[in-house]
């Protein structure tokens, strides 16, 4: 997948620090505890889910599962840290149901790399 890949999980991590860091010094005088809390958790999963972008786009032997999860990785970073934001941001209370399509995206990305990684070690003992 290569540097195709690792684009969008370089700009995910950026934008994961940039927005930890706007949370952190600009939000915090104006949203609730509760809400600067669900904005940490945003940026948590994005930051993971560009790691693990990264770590996509650096495997050698590619595949059509790996290709999804990549994708959902995508999908989910943008649904549940995406609805997250914009619930702090907004308080637009149903944004809060369009996160768990996100985590679902999650799930499904990383069951699409351990079976990619599973099928990769049946085919090389």
């Amino acid at each position: 997948m290569g540097g195709k890949t690792l684009f969008p999980a370089a700009l995910f991590a950026c934008a994961a620090v940039v927005l930890g860091a706007f949370g952190a010094h600009a939000l915090q005088q104006h949203v609730t505890p509760r809400m600067l809390d669900i904005w940490r958790t945003a940026v948590n999963y994005q930051m993971w889910h560009a790691l693990a972008l990264g770590m996509i786009a650096m495997q050698p032997e590619q595949s059509g599962a790996l290709t999804w999860s990549h994708r959902l990785m995508v999908a989910g970073i943008l649904l549940f840290s995406g609805s997250l934001y914009g619930l702090v941001l907004t308080g637009v209370k149903p944004l809060g149901m369009v996160t768990p399509f996100g985590g679902m995206a999650f799930i499904l990305a990383w069951a699409l790399l351990a079976w990619h990684s599973w099928r990769k070690a049946q085919r090389h003992p």
